[in-house]
């Protein structure tokens, strides 16, 4: 019996429910199907997030600011739904059946905006924003309920998709041991590598569809690909070890903070003490008495017998409970702890992906006011993003088997260079990325007025390359801050919220987004409010004054770098 249990994954079983066994499921060949399926979802995403903002102003008949918060919108509910597809992998589910679920509901609603592009009669009569603005007539009715209906469709997709497709890959590598968790770095490192793959294939091929043979088209060939994408994960399901479900982890976190709050309140009497939780029911060695695995205590450091010192608010919950419901362990104490802890390096975070919506919005609106010639190829301006994709695809192999190994070798830990390091370093590079954005409008905009083209549609000659130049800023960042966001929220996180803990990132993008959105909306107002032409408004990018928006975004991305290194400098790591 000793035996057959040595060869059991704890915690884990396969695609049938059964005991995952060592040797047989988990490691870098299970792993590698989730890096494939990424390439096609990434695929089926960003080839109309990139170049939505152009279908919903040109097609449909948006002022360029309500096209960029419909996008910013889209995008930002999609990666916040990445929340609810973590929470109900690691409570009710796993991640293997809500990758299935997602990807059958991002399917139907990328059918849904499919139909309404290749049907003329789902669609406003034709026009040309900007010179017959009179005459053109936006979405009414069935339309437009087609349209968000379909967008939030695959936007339930996606965060289904992203909330469990990253911890599920992750899940395949054994933590106990140094191969392990390097192997589980690397994974990160090429989960954004894969995401790169599925970007570089969406902004070129797929966006010069939509630009040349019709939006029908593109939006086709997504819906294929997040198709082609269940057939590629199921050849690996004989392959996968999948974490069994631990409840929902946010009722324990929830009985914490009441418990402690209640026993704070009455502790005016200190004769309670706090009470030794060495062993409960709840803990990993004790877990579950009707013989299925519990999570194994190899990959997850024991619960203290005692709490710790930091956060002693906490520390009351285990006091005699005002109520036997608010009954908490250590560990449950401990466990709310690390969540705490981390939420403030979440919430820094948060800064840099507001920039990087600016990437999907007004930088695609520079860039098709500008010369796009490359030679004699006209280059869409939606594949802007193939500047920063392939530095990605080049930095992170480089990364991964050069600069890692190198900086393990000097600073002789395990890591090299750590996760907190990481996510600083894009942040940092946001900051030069903004300050480069506000340059490069300030020429755009020179241009335009020294030509006399500041009220035309024809492009301005200067190229579009310039705009590139914020597109390579805000990519390095990207790779730097979103594989280790990921990488740290999985790592850090107590063992029943993994999947949760590392939609954290997508949800940190999620609330960037949301953010721009907000300033926007902000900037306008208090712009208007004093009399002038509000900054953000109207439908000629000319007239914008988004040079100072950018300047904006620069200081305060500064006052967000010095907030990150406060706590980034104080956090202490779990392992290590």
């Amino acid at each position: 019996m000793e035996e057959g249990q040595v060869q059991v994954w704890e915690g884990y079983v396969d695609w049938k429910n059964r005991p995952a066994k060592k040797g047989k499921h988990g490691g870098m060949l299970a792993a590698s199907f989730v890096l494939a399926v990424e390439v096609l979802e990434n695929l089926a995403y960003l080839a109309n997030a990139s170049n939505l903002v152009l279908y919903l102003s040109k097609f449909m008949h948006f002022s360029p600011s309500s096209a960029s918060n419909i996008v910013t919108n889209f995008m930002g509910t999609a990666f916040l739904l990445a929340i609810l597809g973590g929470f109900l992998a690691d409570a009710f589910f796993t991640t293997f059946s809500i990758f299935l679920i997602s990807a059958a509901i991002e399917f139907m609603g990328l059918l849904m905006l499919t139909l309404q592009a290749h049907m003329p009669s789902l669609q406003p009569p034709n026009c040309v924003m900007g010179i017959t603005k009179s005459l053109c007539q936006e979405l009414h009715g069935g339309e437009t309920v087609m349209l968000f209906a379909g967008l939030y469709l695959v936007a339930l997709g996606v965060g289904g998709i992203k909330g469990s497709l990253p911890p599920h890959g992750a899940e395949q590598f054994d933590e106990s041991t140094p191969e392990g968790r390097k192997k589980r770095s690397e994974f990160f490192n090429y989960f954004v590598f894969s995401l790169s793959c599925g970007a570089l294939i969406a902004v070129t091929f797929v966006v010069w569809i939509e630009d040349n043979k019709g939006w029908q088209w593109g939006l086709g060939v997504s819906t294929a690909s997040i198709l082609v994408s269940v057939p590629v994960f199921l050849l690996g399901s004989k392959t996968y070890r999948t974490k069994i479900p631990d409840g929902s982890p946010i009722t324990s976190m929830f009985k914490v903070l009441i418990a402690a709050i209640c026993n704070n309140c009455k502790a005016g009497n200190s004769t309670n003490a706090i009470r030794s939780m060495a062993t409960s029911p709840s803990s990993h060695t004790t877990e579950m008495d009707n013989g299925e695995e519990s999570n194994t205590t190899k990959e997850v450091p024991s619960p203290s017998p005692t709490p710790t010192e930091s956060l002693k608010f906490l520390n009351k919950a285990v006091m005699e409970p005002v109520h036997p419901m608010l009954e908490c362990t250590v560990k449950e104490v401990e466990e709310v702890k690390i969540v705490l802890r981390i939420l403030p390096i979440f919430m820094s975070t948060i800064m840099l992906n507001c920039c990087l919506a600016q990437l999907s919005t007004f930088s695609v609106q520079q860039s098709s006011t500008m010369d796009t010639m490359l030679g004699s190829f006209k280059v869409p301006p939606a594949s802007l993003p193939v500047f920063p994709v392939l530095f990605i695809m080049i930095l992170a192999p480089v990364y991964n088997h050069i600069i890692v190994p190198f900086a393990r070798k000097v600073t002789k830990t395990e890591m090299g260079i750590t996760h907190l390091q990481r996510i600083g370093t894009g942040l940092f590079l946001s900051i030069v990325a903004m300050a480069v954005a506000a340059l490069v409008e300030t020429k755009r905009k020179k241009t335009a007025a020294e030509f006399g083209l500041l009220d035309s549609a024809k492009p301005l000659p200067i190229t579009f390359l310039w705009v590139a130049l914020q597109y390579l800023f805000l990519g390095s960042a990207d790779l730097f801050t979103l594989a280790g966001m990921m990488e740290f929220f999985f790592t850090e996180a107590p063992w029943s919220m993994r999947s949760l803990a590392t939609a954290l990132s997508w949800a940190s993008l999620s609330m960037g987004y949301f953010l721009s959105t907000v300033l926007v909306s902000i900037i306008n107002k208090v712009t208007g409010a004093f009399g002038h032409t509000p900054w953000l408004l109207g439908s000629n990018l000319n007239h914008y004054h988004l040079e100072r928006f950018y300047w904006l975004m620069c200081v305060l991305s500064g006052l967000n770098f010095i907030h990150y290194l406060f706590w980034a400098n104080s956090y202490k790591y779990r392992y290590t």
